[in-house]
């Protein structure tokens, strides 16, 4: 438990993440800190809100500021044109670097907006 509370004070203020309490301590293995049902939201540069969930969130101890995700889903909110749009993406993967604020989505990222525009690719950077 001491290690899950180590680990939760090196998440910044600005994401919002799983409570401990729902963290499965048998996640926490040799070098890495594990949580199922990752998730985390905040507003962008720009204050448009975002939204990720993860099936499960890998932070190794020595590099805290990466965050590997798996089974990634979200929804962003953008302006184009003065109009919002909010986008619904999925990915099988994912990397969050916590100090350049970037999110980076890999295999079979599907991304569904508002607006009717849809976007199958294999990586998807989405600097936040």
């Amino acid at each position: 438990m001491v290690a899950a509370l180590i680990a939760g004070s090196l998440f910044t203020r600005q994401l919002l993440w799983t409570p401990i309490s729902a963290i499965n301590m048998t996640d926490i293995v040799s070098n890495q800190f594990k949580m199922s049902g990752a998730s985390f939201s905040g507003t962008d540069k720009n204050g448009e809100p975002f939204y990720i969930h993860a099936e499960s969130g890998r932070q190794e101890y020595d590099n805290p500021n990466i965050i590997l995700l798996t089974k990634v889903s979200g929804t962003t909110t953008r302006i184009s044109n003065g109009e919002k749009i909010k986008d619904d993406i999925v990915a099988d993967r994912g990397r969050y670097d916590r100090i350049k604020k970037v999110v980076t989505l890999n295999d079979n990222v599907q991304v569904d907006s508002s607006n009717g525009d849809k976007i199958r690719t294999n990586e998807l950077v989405i600097k936040l």
